[in-house]
This record gives C-alpha cells, structure tokens and sequence, in this order.
C-alpha cells in the first residue's frame, strides 16, 4: 500500500512519531491547527532523537496551546492589507496573491497558522480569483506576484498553467514568484508537466523555497530543484531561524551551502514571527545577529543570506543583522569579520 500523508495524532502514533500516551493531549493541538507529514518528511524524522529537528518542524507538541498576550493570530497584518480576497498589497510594486491556503505540510511555526489547513480559507473561488486577478491588472504599478498561501505548487499542473496564462495577458506584471516547501516535502510532485507550468514567454519566474534544515536538502530533493532550474527558472532560499532546529552556526552554514550546491541562492533569514503558541520555537533577535556575524568571513558571500524581521502589525520587511558601521569622532569605525575595528578612510 502506498504511503500517505499523515493527518492525526493517531496516524502520527502508527508511524511511530508520537508516544501512543500522546495522542490525546495532541489531539487538542490538532483541533487548532492542521497537520499534515507527508511520507518524505516522515521518511527524514529520526525517531530515536526526542529533539530531532525534522520532527520539530511538522509533529504538533502540547506548548503551541500556550498562547503567549503578544503574540497574534494575523502577526504581520495581512488582513490590513488585503484589498479582496486572496491578495494582500503591503509594498507598491508586488502583491501576494494567495490562490490556495492548503499546504502538503503544516509547519508547527507558521504565520498563517490560523489561515491555513482544511479549517483554514481554503482555495479561492473562481469568482474570488477573477477578483484579485481584476486588482491586480487594475494596478499598473504591480511588477511582480508572489503566489504564496498556502502552498501554490500543491495546485494541479493544469490549474497553475492556466493562472500563469492569465497572469501572462496582464502586460505589466513582469516577474511572478512561487514561494514553496514542495520540492523538499514532495519531490515527486516537481513533474516535468509541473515545471512546464510555470513557465511563460516574456515572464520572469522565480521559485523560492523554503527550507530549514541540511537534512531537507536530500537527493530526491536535489534532483526536484534540478528540473526546476534546469528549465530556466532562478530558486531563491528561505529559511526561519528556530530554537533547537537551526539555531547553531554549523547548521545554517551546512545548510545554506546546501542550498548553494544545489543552486538555490539562500535569500532570506526570517526571524520567526509572533504567531500563537509558538515562542517555544523562537530565537531572540540578538541570538540571530550573533549567528550572522559567526556565518561572516567564515561562509562564502554565495551562502549569506538577509537576516530579516516582518515588523508586527503590517509594516513590512526590515533587515535586523549585525551593524559594522559606528561613529568614531568625526569619522567612522568599520569592523571586520574578526572582531578587529578599523578607521574608515584609512587614517
């Protein structure tokens, strides 16, 4: 019998992921927000590991009911700017348009938590899509859509072909952006009739994936990412830096060279944002910008990517990495990967 992906508590005790004892306290968790382990990321969790940092990424744990007052159901302010449904216009020249809110897993950190999942918003309606593709030609200062979610590469071949040919007839629109788990949670999905999808005459398509961990990295992963880029479309990495999954030097340093052998260009460090029942998972900022300073000088620029926070409430993206630069008298200080503080010019 093929293996399916894992939904339950109790599936998850089958597979040996959960303690049997565990499966009603995880019960409640699953009641609040989805679960989904598909068999490639139940096939990578190391079962004999009580800290494995696959398992902590997609198995739900009790603390993700403790909610802390800070935290927020919609922590970066989609909602505030979300025009119609489906699109959420925070910069001038880009939109999200979230097509789907379904995903081949459930990350135990995301943002959408409360979005996303059979309880979630589900896929736009057909009258929903020709709302937000209506928006988004109706703007002509729209360069580049991101289709985010949920998971736009859990769409049929078919579907996506047919929204990237609609987003083809809108002329300004020059750049379309898929951010995605799939080729590593579901490499067999990245079908050559998939990868022929996504790609137009005249439209720059780029793939953004997300990944966490050296071990998502695997061949079959590898080989998905290939198909991609081999037929001509850039992949860009993204990770969330998490407390007890990647929260080291060596592991990001092992993972975004990863990414590099397997030509993705590591792009953004996202400091996990204030989603409830998950600051078991989250990082102080000051933990993240002493990570980037170690990756400094010690990991090839080609692995470095923008340590980054999404400001509570709506108010965009700001880089929140080490500062090199301090005033010195009337002129300026510069530090090297060392430590070592140097005047700039040079006196």
């Amino acid at each position: 019998m093929a293996a399916r992906t894992l939904r339950t508590p109790a599936s998850l005790a089958e597979a040996g992921l959960i303690a049997p004892e565990d499966v009603a306290g995880l019960a409640r968790v699953a009641a609040q927000y989805a679960v989904a382990i598909t068999p490639a990321v139940a096939a990578l969790v190391d079962r004999a590991d009580p800290a494995d940092p696959i398992a902590r990424q997609f198995v739900p744990d009790l603390r993700e009911l403790d909610a802390d007052p800070r935290e927020h159901a919609d922590p970066i302010g989609d909602e505030a700017h979300s025009p119609v449904a489906g699109v959420v216009h925070r910069y001038p020249d880009r939109v999200l348009l979230k097509a789907t809110h379904t995903c081949a897993v459930y990350c135990r950190f995301c943002f959408r938590r409360e979005m996303v999942g059979p309880e979630g918003e589900g896929t736009l309606t057909p009258a929903e899509l020709d709302a937000a593709l209506a928006y988004v030609a109706g703007r002509p200062e729209v360069w580049e859509v991101i289709l985010t979610g949920g998971d736009p590469l859990v769409l049929s071949p078919r579907r996506l072909g047919e929204l990237m040919g609609r987003l083809a007839a809108i002329e300004h629109v020059r750049v379309v952006r898929f951010h995605t788990r799939v080729p590593v949670v579901d490499p067999d999905a990245v079908t050559p009739e998939l990868v022929a999808a996504l790609r137009r005459p005249g439209q720059a398509v780029y793939v953004a994936l997300h990944a966490d961990h050296p071990r998502e990295l695997t061949p079959d992963a590898r080989v998905a990412c290939a198909r991609l880029v081999d037929a001509g479309i850039p992949m860009l990495g993204q990770t969330v830096l998490l407390k007890g999954i990647n929260d080291d030097a060596a592991t990001l340093a092992a993972l975004f060279r990863a990414m590099v052998e397997t030509r993705i260009k590591p792009y953004y460090l996202h400091h996990a944002d204030l989603a409830p029942g998950t600051g078991h998972l989250r990082t102080g900022l000051d933990e993240g910008q002493a990570l980037m300073r170690e990756l400094r000088g010690a990991v090839s620029g080609l692995c470095q990517p923008t340590y980054v926070l999404d400001v509570p409430g709506g108010y965009g993206k700001v880089p929140v990495g080490p500062v090199y630069l301090s005033q010195a008298g009337e002129g300026t200080c510069v530090e090297d990967p060392n430590g070592g503080r140097h005047a700039y010019p040079p006196r």
